[in-house]
């Protein structure tokens, strides 16, 4: 319940609602992207490798907002401008999947 708990207070500084709750499935939205969460008990958050990468507009003022909010940004995750075109900052949430987010530049 705890990380639960956890995962509710990160998507909503992240600006995510809830939208459905079904106790072990849960579905979130911001805008019109849908992030969509499942009980997994026997995952060992530190070996976990999972990724999504969000594309976003105006994306320093979003990075701005969870800066001013205090939300971690992994340490290699920085706002930057990437060679393969994209501006683009990441974060781990409570389970560590590396959540990206990025812009066309």
């Amino acid at each position: 319940m705890k990380k639960r708990l956890l995962l509710h207070i990160t998507m909503a500084k992240l600006g995510f609602i809830i939208v459905s709750d079904y106790g072990d499935y849960l579905i979130l939205e911001k805008d019109k992207v849908q992030l969509h969460f499942f009980s997994f008990p026997n995952l060992d958050p530190y070996t976990n490798y999972g990724q999504v990468y969000i594309r976003c507009s105006d994306i320093d003022l979003f990075y701005r907002q969870l800066i001013d909010q205090q939300v971690p940004i992994h340490p290699n995750g920085k706002l930057a401008n990437k060679p393969w075109g994209q501006r683009e900052f990441s974060l781990l949430d409570p389970d560590h999947n590396l959540l990206s987010f990025g812009q066309n530049i």
